[in-house]
């Protein structure tokens, strides 16, 4: 029944990433060079880090010790959901939407049950997903250095989604870029900075620590809302490259974006997205992908407080690229 959900788990977009080129941003700093991240990656990437067998990358930073912390921070015992509803429907930043059957529904007179039938190419701009390690390609390699002939059709042989079956449960962190600039949404093309980061800092006095989930909005949604669903793949905000360094001092464990994490044009020329290679492939950070923070920003504004219990269940596919998911924060 759900063979094109697990189809849609094992398919790997990056061969198209790579095809694609950025236009230099405005404004730009750290790492604003293809030279320059070369450098950088070769120096501070956690191959080895954990050992020549690991798989799960920053993962590693959520230790007992970090869970318990987290789970101390549930007060009042109050959810919400990180996913954006599965669109159904093709639109501009909507190329793949869900494929969604009724198999059995109350409109048949001897109906005794309902069930339904699910496919989807997650990867991509549109849908709230988790990229697993074996995700990035750079050079020939995965994270960790191992070949990327380790991923071919029957999926990933290493770093599959399924290292982190056991849910990645940690100390969330909201970083509300939108709200720190005084406006309801980020314009497309429009860079976030490690200078941004450390300003929401200052301005929240929370501060990121090792282990922790990063989640940051530009208000991709709320912007799609008021004017209408554009290509994302072609115009976004998001993180700079620069960010990275500072995502890595830090030790953040996962990244988390209502945008494809990437500003696009990147600012770095030639490359679409290397937050995506830098992230992924050199540090072993997990990333969720078009996260939709709207309900998140009105619970943390309204509670004054931006950190809490994050959890992330993604589903158990042997060899798959990612999942998508329904992140859960709790206050």
């Amino acid at each position: 029944m759900f063979k094109s959900v697990i189809q849609g788990l094992v398919i790997a977009s990056v061969g198209a990433l790579s095809a694609l080129a950025a236009e230099p941003t405005s404004g730009a700093k750290g790492l604003s060079s293809p030279e320059a991240i070369q450098s950088w990656k070769k120096e501070h990437r956690n191959w080895g880090r954990w050992g020549d067998k690991d798989q799960l990358g920053t993962a590693n930073l959520i230790t007992p010790a970090k869970r318990r912390e987290a789970a101390k921070l549930v007060r009042e015992g109050v959810s919400v959901s990180l996913a954006h509803t599965l669109e159904t429907r093709e639109a501009a930043d909507v190329p793949s939407p869900l494929e969604h059957q009724m198999l059995f529904h109350g409109g048949a007179p001897d109906a005794t049950y309902s069930a339904d039938r699910l496919g989807l190419g997650f990867h991509g701009w549109s849908h709230t997903h988790l990229d697993a390690l074996c995700h990035m390609f750079d050079e020939g390699r995965t994270y960790n250095g191992y070949p990327q002939s380790r991923v071919d059709a029957s999926g990933c042989s290493v770093l599959s989604v399924n290292a982190v079956r056991d849910g990645l449960l940690t100390r969330g962190v909201l970083i509300d870029m939108a709200a720190l600039k005084g406006v309801p949404y980020l314009e497309p093309g429009t860079p976030i900075h490690a200078s941004d980061l450390e300003a929401w800092e200052r301005k929240t006095k929370v501060k990121v620590t090792s282990g922790d989930a990063v989640i940051v909005r530009t208000g991709r949604w709320a912007r799609r809302a008021a004017v209408g669903a554009w290509d994302v793949s072609s115009s976004s905000p998001g993180l700079h490259a620069s960010s990275v360094e500072w995502l890595a001092a830090r030790g953040v464990a996962v990244v988390a974006t209502d945008v494809g994490l990437d500003v696009i044009p990147s600012g770095v020329e030639g490359m679409l997205v290397p937050v995506h290679v830098l992230l992924i492939n050199a540090l072993g950070v997990h990333v969720i992908d078009n996260a939709d923070l709207e309900a998140l920003a009105k619970a943390a504004s309204s509670r004054g407080r931006y950190d809490f219990l994050l959890s992330v269940a993604p589903l158990a596919v042997e060899g798959g690229t990612g999942s998508p998911v329904n992140p859960i924060a709790t206050f």
